[in-house]
């Protein structure tokens, strides 16, 4: 190669490494432009990277930090929250993707009017306002019974029983031999003779006939009041009967009486005096008008219901006492409401919950007072508008999401704990005791609901009291804690658990024996 064109290849190289040095030196320059911390926020790594705006523990949401590092309150490192994770207190911000993923449907909240539809399952009883005894008015003998059979069923004026009753014998000669004697200024001991026969229980009717034939009736044959089934029969034939003794217990089954259980929850919408239908088994097509007689006031401890007493018509007498009945209740029209979708309602047994959608991504848990539901549709009394936007499915997931990032509120009524004498929040705990120090004891306990904390390891401040003396590694304890000042957690209490009690509790596997 000639000398000139090593001298050519040398400049060339000389330029291009000037070049790559330039480049470097600029890419290094911006870099460290980006990587300068903004003030008022954490730092942002790229022009494409998010922006940090604090640091925390998971496991105490409520703390917040400026910069990255071990937590202090176990062994973890920090989690960042970014800008656009952050929304205000209470809130949950999931982007579109995260969404779709959980399966997130929202509704909007409606104005409009609850079609109130009760129904409820009932049995077919006897009227008790439709009822007739039949008892002696004499002293007396049963003869004949016409009707031989509890549950027969009897017709109104049919004959039910004959009865030889001495008694009237006795009245009715006193009766016609004082008659006979009329003209002679005995009409008085006539008008007597004819009060006894009264009185020893003869009817208008007998007395007439008696006048009438001129001679004594010794047998009465005793007739049914009403149309019905004789419920209850207390005569025999050949049998002494009393005078006030119970012959025949006859109810009528026109009409009936049904009494439904309706739930304590649906109590408002049935009225005394509400139209009814009602459809039995038994009877499959037909159906049955009636109206709430009563709402009796009483409420069933075990079923939480309580009974609405209604009459059905019965003409041919289809409905027999023992029937089952569905009974659905007419209620009166209702007014304009606001109604969302029945399973957007979460409730949490002292609560009821809904989740709002307050912007694109973000949601929020809100209390809200409910009332009637029906027909997949739910009754919001307070606290929600119409046109705000909630969530249909997927709530429980959010939920865990807004749990893992930390939100103050969820939708979970979890019992707060209790405060010592300082105003400070006490919790309670149970574990296993990992190592022992002057200052801290290490502990690997369960579930601390009041604080929201999963199973973990970490350190606690030994009260000031100190540990008790048979306090050993491997004990398995119950403790209770509260936060310092310091943001430090600290001992109040500890004993130890029997073994027994506490290894379901503390996670642990028992090893098999060698």
């Amino acid at each position: 190669m000639s000398t000139r064109n090593l001298i050519l290849a040398g400049v060339t190289t000389g330029l291009l490494c000037a070049a790559a040095y330039g480049v470097y030196r600029v890419g290094m320059q911006q870099g460290m432009d980006m990587a300068t911390p903004t003030p008022g926020g954490g730092a942002t790594a790229s022009r494409g990277e998010r922006k940090v705006l604090y640091w925390h523990d998971p496991m105490v949401p409520g703390q917040k930090f400026d910069k990255p590092g071990k937590s202090p309150f176990m062994d973890m490192q920090l989690v960042p929250v970014y800008t656009d994770d952050s929304g205000e207190e209470g809130t949950v911000r999931i982007s579109p993707r995260v969404q779709q993923n959980l399966g997130v449907r929202t509704a909007e909240v409606t104005m409009g009017t609850l079609t109130s539809v009760v129904e409820a399952v009932g049995s077919v009883a006897y009227n008790e306002r439709d009822l007739a005894l039949v008892q002696a008015r004499s002293n007396g003998f049963v003869e004949k019974l016409h009707v031989r059979a509890p549950l027969d069923s009897v017709r109104k004026g049919q004959p039910l029983v004959d009865l030889y009753v001495p008694e009237w014998v006795a009245a009715q000669e006193e009766y016609l031999s004082v008659r006979r004697m009329a003209g002679t200024g005995l009409e008085a001991l006539v008008a007597g003779a004819r009060q006894r026969m009264r009185l020893v229980g003869m009817t208008d009717d007998q007395m007439q006939r008696v006048d009438a034939t001129g001679k004594v009736e010794a047998r009465l044959t005793m007739h049914a009041p009403i149309s019905g089934v004789v419920t209850e029969l207390g005569a025999r034939e050949g049998m002494t009967v009393m005078a006030g003794a119970t012959l025949f217990r006859i109810n009528g089954l026109d009409p009936v009486w049904v009494y439904a259980e309706v739930r304590e929850t649906d109590a408002n919408a049935v009225r005394a005096g509400n139209e009814v239908n009602a459809r039995s088994p038994a009877l499959p097509g037909r159906n049955f008008k009636g109206r709430v007689n009563a709402i009796l006031p009483e409420v069933n401890a075990s079923t939480r219901t309580l009974k609405a007493r209604i009459e059905l018509a019965n003409p041919k007498g289809e409905l027999v006492p023992g029937m089952f009945a569905t009974v659905r209740f007419a209620t009166a029209a209702q007014q304009q409401t606001r109604l969302v979708p029945s399973e957007a309602v979460i409730r949490t047994g002292r609560r009821s919950v809904v989740i709002v959608m307050q912007g694109v991504g973000t949601f929020a848990p809100v209390d809200v007072e409910v009332g009637q539901e029906s027909e997949g549709r739910t009754e919001i009394r307070h606290g929600l508008d119409a046109g705000q936007k909630i969530v249909m499915s997927g709530q429980f997931l959010i939920d865990s999401e807004a749990s893992l990032r930390g939100t103050a509120v969820r939708m979970g009524d979890a019992q707060m704990p209790a405060a010592d004498q300082r105003g400070e929040p006490t919790h309670h705990g149970e574990g296993k005791v990992e190592r022992i120090s002057k200052e801290e004891v290490t502990l690997s306990h369960g579930p601390i609901p009041s604080l929201q904390w999963g199973p973990m390891t970490m350190g606690f401040r030994v009260p000031a009291s100190g540990l008790p003396g048979n306090l050993a590694v491997g004990d398995l304890v119950a403790f209770e804690f509260r936060k310092t000042a310091a943001g430090m957690f600290e001992i109040l209490s500890i004993s130890s658990l029997p073994r027994t009690l506490a290894e379901p509790m503390s996670g642990e596997k028992k090893k098999p024996t060698q």
